[in-house]
């Protein structure tokens, strides 16, 4: 089966879902994402099982309350990108890392021990499925909220609804 699209109404505004029979390809904030697959999230669809999972999910997410599952996630990328998006789900909620640690965890695994912030920076900004792939728990070096595709708005609320007290 071929990818397939939905839309889900959150708190923040309109969240696309993308996926397939076996996982969740995508999942963006709607000025993130081109006309046609809004309009394809539109068209009646499958009401695939991990899009009924995600949006389990999303409303306990949104509720306040931690999801204690996750749907399945095929996010698709570099193998760097992935080994970054990794490490992302690692971060636990209501906490933040900076691109710096994430970058020193990356350069412990290579063998010129070396890897650099900005890298990873374009890796996180690059991540297909928002909120649970949590980049927005990413965070300048001095504590500043960097960019984010969904917006800086949106990444400080999430953070503060995680409970993450901004400076």
């Amino acid at each position: 089966m071929s990818c397939c699209y939905q839309n889900y109404e959150s708190l923040l505004g309109r969240l696309i879902l993308a996926g397939d029979e076996l996982a969740l390809t995508g999942l963006w904030f709607e000025a993130e994402v081109e006309n046609d697959i809004l309009a394809a999230a539109d068209l009646p669809g499958p009401d695939l099982p991990v899009f009924r999972q995600t949006r389990a999910w999303l409303d306990l997410y949104f509720s306040g309350r931690i999801p204690d599952f996750m749907p399945s996630l095929q996010a698709h990328g570099t193998a760097f990108q992935r080994d970054v998006w990794e490490l992302l789900r690692q971060i636990p909620y209501g906490e933040t890392t900076t691109y710096g640690a994430i970058a020193r965890e990356l350069a412990a695994r290579t063998p010129q021990g070396r890897m650099s912030a900005q890298a990873v920076g374009g890796a996180v900004g690059r991540n297909p499925i928002a909120i649970l792939i949590p980049c927005h728990r990413v965070i300048g070096r001095n504590g500043t909220m960097t960019g984010y595709a969904g917006g800086v708005q949106r990444k400080e609320w999430l953070l503060r609804h995680e409970g993450y007290l901004l400076l």
